[in-house]
């Protein structure tokens, strides 16, 4: 019995380390107005960037559109998605397509009017970026833009795809979607 209560343990400490740093579940739009459920964000078990902004937002839109300068390279050399949430508004949410597609940006760009995905993932500033490896954990979170900075982006890619080819992974990131899975 005593065998038995370690092993349950064991598998129950086991669960919670796969549900550590999650994408919490969130019902949210594209611009298209496509429903989505944001836990099952993903990319074919591929690593994706989700990057939250607002169309007034300098610092975001300059990171968003020097990825974009890069994105299709990006895609190439190691199949990466971006999402783009917007957490214009409601009111201001009809001016997000339009905004994007003067922007020329391919990323698929949903919609968190209301913040909840925002608030759900912890997010106090934008722009704030995650990058996700390709089982859906949280493996980097970053407030705030400096030029240049999205190449550090591609590198924790880069550094998820070597690790995964090896068997590995890397360490996740606490974040209060953490909080909110336990």
């Amino acid at each position: 019995m005593k065998k038995f209560l370690s092993s349950a343990f064991a598998l129950f400490m086991l669960s919670m380390s796969t549900a550590f740093a999650q994408l919490p579940s969130v019902t949210l739009r594209t611009i298209e107005g496509k429903t989505i459920d944001t836990a099952k964000l993903s990319n074919d078990g591929k690593p994706f960037i989700i990057s939250f902004f607002a169309s007034w937002c300098k610092p975001c839109n300059r990171e968003l559109s020097n990825i974009a300068e890069v994105y299709e390279d990006w895609q190439d050399e190691t199949g990466v998605k971006l999402y783009a949430i917007s957490i214009d508004e409601a009111q201001n949410a009809q001016k997000v397509k339009p905004f994007v597609d003067n922007h020329n940006w391919e990323y698929e760009v949903i919609l968190d009017p209301n913040s909840d995905f925002r608030r759900a993932l912890g997010v106090a500033m934008i722009p704030h970026v995650f990058v996700i490896d390709g089982n859906g954990k949280i493996v980097e979170s970053r407030s705030g833009y400096t030029e240049g900075s999205e190449g550090h982006l591609i590198e924790k890619v880069r550094e998820i795809l070597a690790a995964a080819e090896k068997g590995e992974s890397l360490p996740t990131v606490e974040s209060k979607a953490t909080e909110n899975n336990k």
